[in-house]
């Protein structure tokens, strides 16, 4: 079957939380502690994005992919969090732990590039946890890199190192 992309509507927001819980523990669960991934419950990861889709709706753009009518993965991209006017930030790309290599990630990422590039950004950026190797490999073939900057951010109870990667549109 066919990968489709849309914009997400509102109506997503929950079961886009619920695949967005249920991506991070299989993509963490081998370097992050179990307790860290049982919170956010997959109910109050929707809440989050609810609550995130009210402030960040006009300035953000969510795409879902679908197969078969069913969600497999979901892309969120906004200006840098680093107030560069000239890049884009790669909030996040989510699957279905079933869509794991099956294209959706590529389909997605190459989805949000294009954009990004329609935003007028010349360069695009994200952050990835530094113990998510399949993740950095993932960004790398698609032609990100490092930039050396590094931070920290909590998911659950654990503090995650995080590593900046960039490239150009």
């Amino acid at each position: 079957m066919t990968i489709t992309l849309r914009s997400a509507t509102e109506h997503d927001l929950m079961a886009v939380g619920a695949l967005h819980q249920r991506s991070r523990v299989a993509a963490y669960s081998g370097f992050l502690p179990a307790d860290a991934l049982a919170d956010p419950t997959p109910e109050a990861m929707g809440r989050y994005w609810v609550e995130r889709w009210v402030w960040e709706r006009d300035t953000h753009r969510m795409t879902v992919a679908e197969r078969g009518g069913r969600l497999a993965g979901f892309s969120h991209l906004g200006p840098d969090d680093e107030d560069d006017p000239a890049t884009g930030l790669l909030n996040a790309i989510h699957l279905d732990p079933a869509e794991q290599g099956r294209g959706v990630g590529r389909t997605l990422m190459v989805d949000a590039l294009d954009a990004m590039r329609a935003r007028g950004w010349r360069r695009a950026a994200l952050w990835v946890l530094r113990g998510n190797a399949h993740a950095r490999s993932f960004y790398e073939r698609g032609g990100w890199t490092p930039t050396g900057a590094e931070r920290e951010e909590a998911i659950g109870s654990a503090q995650t190192p995080q590593l900046r990667y960039t490239r150009p549109l």
